[in-house]
């Protein structure tokens, strides 16, 4: 079974984010949900974009890294939207990483190295016409990322939401966040993690 960090959303760490968190713990994996935002969520993305950008996206890495001191190297990190910025960076950056999970966000490869590590396999989860996703350039480093990598896969799921698997936000899809769920599991359960 894996370890996995599951970082939160610009909404913070909702009540979408734990039954997500709650749903991989149930099929037998370990997650961690370290809270960014210190207990404070948000009605709003705009609410919480606002609030995180008070704090500073370099801050919010920053935190995100100090949230896996102490926990061992071998992790698969995920993250919603913001949570992207630090889980990202530490698949990329942290020794012993065993996979990533992008949900609703990708950075370009280059934000945190030269190359994705080898052996770090991925998953990039979007829907198609999200116009944070597809407006930000998110899917095209999605795409890069896909080209150079063997071990990288883009799901694209149809619809504009971003954040369509949090459950607790209007923006929840059901049938999209079933797929993505099994999907992440089936990821988990794979050899080697």
């Amino acid at each position: 079974m894996a370890d996995v960090v599951l970082f939160h959303h610009t909404q913070g760490l909702t009540a979408g984010v734990v039954a997500f968190a709650d749903e991989l713990r149930r099929d037998g994996h370990t997650v961690h949900t370290p809270d960014l935002f210190e207990g404070r969520t948000f009605e709003t993305l705009d609410q919480g974009l606002a609030h995180a950008e008070e704090i500073g996206f370099g801050a919010m890495i920053d935190r995100g890294l100090r949230a896996v001191e102490g926990l061992p190297a071998e992790l698969v990190y995920a993250g919603f939207s913001l949570g992207v910025l630090p889980a990202q960076k530490l698949a990329q950056t942290r020794p012993g990483a065993r996979g990533a999970l992008l949900f609703h966000s990708c950075l370009p490869v280059s934000e945190f190295g030269p190359a994705w590590p080898a052996g770090v396999p991925v998953q990039v989860h979007a829907m198609d016409a999200d116009p944070f996703f597809g407006g930000e350039g998110d899917i095209d480093a999605a795409r890069a990322l896909v080209a150079e990598s063997k071990d990288a896969e883009l799901f694209l799921y149809p619809g504009i939401q971003h954040l369509f698997a949090d459950r607790s936000l209007p923006s929840y899809d059901p049938v999209a966040a079933a797929l993505l769920t099994q999907r992440v599991l089936d990821f988990l359960g794979g050899p080697a993690r």
